[in-house]
C-alpha cells in the first residue's frame, strides 16, 4: 500500500510511504539541502516529530499514522507494546491536536479488528493522507473565494506542502488566490527562532512560482500601516469550540495588529484541527522548547552571561480576533459553531 500524488496538482510531497518504508524530507536542512531521512520505527518517528524533521499539524498526524503501521509490523501480536508506541508518539508534540487525532484513529482500527493488522492499518494511514490532500484543495478553493481581487496578504510560519499532506492550508489559499488573480502581493514573516518563513515558506512559494517578500516580525505593524496588505492568513495547530486558535508564536501579535489596522484575519485548517471538547484556548497545553534555540538563531553557541530565555512554540489567539475560519467543510464566521450546517 503506497501513496503518490502529482506535485503540480497536489503540491510538493514531503512524506513518502511505500507500504513498508517511511521517508521524511528533513525540514531542518532546507533550503540549503533536500535530504530525505528513512524512518524505521515509531520511536524514530517520535524523535523526527520532536526534532522538527517534520512539522506542521497535519503533516505530524500523517507521519504518526504511517509510524503506527511500522510499529504494527515490528510488534506482531504484541498489542500492549504497540499501544505503548502510540503513547510515545502522541507525546512527541502535544499541542497539535492532529497528532492525537491520527493516533486515535489507528487505535480504533485495532480495537475494532481485535488484533494488529498492518495491512489494514496501512490502508487507513493512506486514507488519512489522501483525506488531507483533498481537504487542502477544498480549503484552497473556499478560502481564496473570500479574498477581494487585488488584495495583499501576510502569512506567518509555514503552512504549505511541507506542513501538510497536500498543497497546504493557509499557503494553499495564498497560492490559489495568486493563480486566480485575487492576491496581488504576498508577504511572509521570517518566523523566529526556527525561521520557517524565510527558510520554508519562501522556498515553497518560489517552487510554486509565487513572488513573495520576507519581513522580520517587528516589521509587521509598519507593513499593515503602509496599506499593502488587507488580509493576514495563518494556519492552526488546535482550534477550540469557540474559535480560539493555537498557532505558531507570533500569531496573536498579528491578530491584534490586524484588528488595530482594520485588516481581516483568516485561519485555515482541516477539521481534524478542531477540538470540540475544549471551549477555551487557555486550556491548551503550550509546548516549551529549549531556550538554546533562541541563541542559535542569533549565531551564538550559548546564552550571553546572565541571560535567560522564554521559548514557547505557540500562542493563543482569541476567537474574537478571528474574522474567518476555513475548513474543508466550509467558511465559518463569528460566533463560531463548527457544524457543517453553519458554514457559509
Amino acid at each position: 500500500m503506497s501513496v503518490q500524488f502529482s506535485e503540480q496538482e497536489h503540491g510538493f510531497q514531503a512524506i513518502r510511504f511505500d507500504g513498508r518504508r517511511l521517508q521524511l524530507l528533513d525540514q531542518r536542512r532546507l533550503p540549503a539541502e533536500e535530504l530525505w531521512l528513512e524512518v524505521d520505527s515509531a520511536d524514530e518517528a517520535a524523535r523526527a516529530i520532536a526534532d522538527l524533521v517534520v512539522r506542521g499539524a497535519p503533516a505530524i498526524g500523517i507521519t504518526a499514522a504511517y509510524a503506527a503501521v511500522l510499529a504494527a509490523r515490528q510488534r506482531g501480536a504484541d498489542q500492549a507494546g504497540w499501544q505503548a508506541d502510540m503513547s510515545r508518539l502522541e507525546q512527541a508534540r502535544p499541542t497539535a491536536v492532529n497528532l492525537s487525532w491520527a493516533v486515535n484513529r489507528m487505535r480504533r482500527q485495532v480495537a475494532e479488528a481485535g488484533c494488529l493488522d498492518p495491512e489494514a492499518l496501512a490502508e487507513l494511514a493512506v486514507t488519512i493522507h489522501r483525506e488531507d490532500v483533498a481537504a487542502n484543495r477544498r480549503m484552497a478553493a473556499l478560502g481564496s473565494e473570500v479574498i477581494e481581487p487585488g488584495s495583499g496578504v501576510l502569512t506567518h510560519c509555514n503552512t504549505g506542502s511541507l506542513a501538510t499532506g497536500g498543497i497546504g492550508t493557509a499557503l494553499g489559499v495564498i497560492v490559489a488566490g495568486v493563480r486566480e488573480g485575487r492576491i496581488a502581493r504576498v508577504f511572509a514573516d521570517e518566523t523566529r527562532p526556527w525561521l520557517q518563513g524565510s527558510r520554508l515558506t519562501a522556498w515553497e512559494l518560489a517552487r510554486a512560482g509565487v513572488d513573495a517578500r520576507i519581513l522580520v516580525e517587528g516589521a509587521a505593524g509598519a507593513l499593515m500601516a503602509s496599506g499593502q496588505v488587507q488580509w493576514v492568513i495563518t494556519g492552526a495547530d488546535r482550534i477550540t469550540a469557540r474559535g480560539d486558535v493555537a498557532n505558531k508564536i507570533g500569531t496573536y501579535n498579528l491578530a491584534i495588529l490586524a484588528r488595530h489596522h482594520g485588516l481581516r484575519f483568516m485561519v485555515v485548517a482541516p477539521a481534524s484541527t478542531l477540538d470540540p471538547d475544549l471551549e477555551s484556548g487557555q486550556d491548551i497545553a503550550i509546548e516549551q522548547r529549549d531556550p538554546a534555540e533562541i541563541w542559535r538563531a542569533a549565531g551564538l553557541e550559548s546564552a550571553p552571561h546572565g541571560s535567560g530565555a522564554w521559548n514557547p512554540v505557540f500562542d493563543i489567539t482569541p476567537g474574537e480576533l478571528v474574522d474567518v475560519i476555513v475548513t474543508e467543510h466550509g467558511v465559518f464566521r463569528p460566533p463560531f459553531r463548527f457544524d457543517q450546517d453553519q458554514a457559509a
